[in-house]
């Protein structure tokens, strides 16, 4: 089949480098892709949020299926739009894309589901944000409402911090994503993701992993949308997971179908493992980043396969095979970032790969025949291991064979589970 991924990131570096291996994966289009896309992919020049480009680029090219790699075009409505156009697609419509383009509209969906999470108050000015925290106990949890690019999540020891974070957000920080804040209860306990595809009635799990998300070692410092992530998550037990589907995956399912919203694609549930269970934190309609980098990593089934089998609503008796062993990646990062990343720093990827990691591109282009930095998050240094120490002892192995002098990264990723394991 010929294959158009849409993207930019190290997620759709990780989705290219998997189709691309498919044995039905004929060829493999993607826009606007970045150097290591151009590795597996012929790089093509497309706007995602010009419809009806997109719509002529797969007519004229005979394009079987589109892989929608980054949520906003999601949140835009793309996939309806290539549906209508007769093409198969991998990824939700614009209305079952709200699940992660509104925090306010899931959490509203979890309380007419059942579906654990915690306590919320959605607010549309700052006067009304700073009445309801005194709903509830610091620390705050505050979230813009709309896409924020991973950074719309504000955790507040004080109030007086909160009150600050609160007239940032309304007054345009997060753009028109902070429109509206929902303001939630904090829930204690460990953060873990679970994957599943879905084609609105079947659901595949679809592997577990565990990201970090702040920019400082010993999770301090602000939220990011990812510093590195392994898979599997053993603190996902096999009894947890089950409760993930029957308590907060399934019924979201059976919801959005039976309020017209059938949902298709991958769901990403970011779970906090409390004392009294799973409770729902968001959701992603889309692959993780960096997590869908070391879920291809240990995937073993044929990606392609699976994502047509989704959009044909076709995933009746399909599987999801992925390798006992485990993958973990380090973000290698632009100075600067989550603020404002230093582009233009020279990259020496030097003998990282030989070792068997992998080094996915998140945020690079070429100047000339120069690898350089062009983003926030630039690579995704990726390697497999009998468990979470080996994997992490090979994927720093990697990231020290890079030159990147303007790059930093977290030097502690997996520590939990090394912690752990090492007992």
């Amino acid at each position: 089949m010929n294959i158009l991924l849409l993207g930019s990131g190290g997620r759709e570096h990780a989705l290219a480098w998997k189709l691309a291996q498919s044995p039905s994966c004929k060829r493999l289009f993607a826009a606007p892709g970045n150097p290591g896309i151009a590795e597996c992919a012929e790089i093509v020049t497309l706007n995602a949020s010009d419809h009806d480009a997109c719509i002529d680029f797969c007519l004229s090219q005979a394009i079987d299926l589109v892989v929608i790699g980054p949520e906003a075009p999601l949140v835009d409505g793309l996939a309806d739009s290539l549906r209508s156009a007769g093409i198969a697609v991998f990824g939700p419509s614009k209305a079952a894309a709200q699940l992660e383009g509104s925090k306010g509209f899931t959490k509203d969906l979890c309380e007419r589901a059942h579906i654990p999470t915690g306590a919320y108050v959605r607010t549309t000015s700052l006067d009304e944000a700073r009445g309801a925290l005194t709903r509830f106990d610091p620390p705050y949890v505050l979230k813009a409402d709309g896409l924020a690019a991973g950074k719309g999540v504000v955790i507040a020891d004080t109030i007086e911090s909160a009150e600050i974070a609160l007239a940032d957000m309304f007054s345009g920080q997060f753009g028109a994503a902070g429109a509206e804040v929902v303001i939630e209860e904090f829930l204690e306990g460990e953060e873990a993701s679970f994957f599943a595809i879905t084609d609105g009635e079947t659901i595949l799990p679809f592997g577990t992993a565990q990201d970090h998300k702040r920019v400082g070692e010993g999770d301090v410092g602000p939220n990011t949308g990812g510093m590195g992530a392994y898979s599997p998550a053993p603190v996902l037990t096999p009894e947890l997971q089950r409760r993930a589907m029957d308590e907060i995956i399934s019924p979201t399912v059976e919801t959005m179908r039976s309020e017209g919203m059938p949902y298709s694609g991958v769901l990403y549930a970011g779970l906090m493992l409390t004392a009294d269970g799973p409770k729902l934190i968001e959701y992603n309609c889309r692959f993780g980043d960096p997590e869908c980098q070391v879920l291809m990593m240990r995937l073993q089934s044929d990606l392609s396969e699976l994502m047509m089998s989704c959009a044909k609503g076709a995933l009746g008796g399909a599987s999801a095979d992925f390798s006992d062993s485990t993958a973990l990646t380090v973000v290698i990062a632009a100075e600067g970032y989550p603020g404002t990343p230093e582009k233009g720093g020279a990259i020496d990827l030097g003998a990282a790969e030989e070792q068997g990691a992998k080094v996915f591109h998140a945020g690079t282009a070429l100047d000339g025949t120069d690898l350089v930095a062009n983003g926030g998050r630039v690579l995704n240094v990726t390697a497999m291991g009998a468990n979470v120490t080996d994997a992490r002892a090979a994927a720093y192995q990697a990231v020290d064979a890079i030159d990147f002098p303007s790059g930093f990264c977290r030097r502690d990723i997996g520590w939990r589970e090394v912690e752990r394991e090492s007992r």
